[in-house]
């Protein structure tokens, strides 16, 4: 498999202008999502789980009831890449 590519400023930039929810925090993509309650925000994250472990790119996340804070970043690279941004996207397509 082929390393993935730290994304430069201007691409981060770009691609975070059509991420709507994400901002960067730390050097990584990071979103608060708010669910109707405990349940939901757990069916999220399972679901956010199984694309992550397909991709092979986890996120950095915690649950505290209706709430899930995520933060991403390719580590094994040492920045973004579009790994964390097509993960967001996942993520935004399956909050509600």
């Amino acid at each position: 498999m082929t390393r993935p590519s730290i994304l430069g400023a201007d691409q981060i930039e770009a691609r975070l202008a059509i991420l709507p929810g994400w901002k960067l925090e730390n050097d990584k993509l990071h979103r608060k999502f708010a669910f109707a309650d405990f349940v939901n925000a757990f069916g999220f994250m399972t679901q956010v789980a199984i694309i992550a472990e397909k991709m092979d790119h986890h996120p950095e996340w915690s649950n505290v009831y209706n709430r899930v804070e995520v933060s991403l970043t390719t580590h094994d690279v040492g920045g973004l890449t579009e790994l964390d941004f097509e993960l967001a996207t996942h993520m935004n397509r399956l909050a509600p």
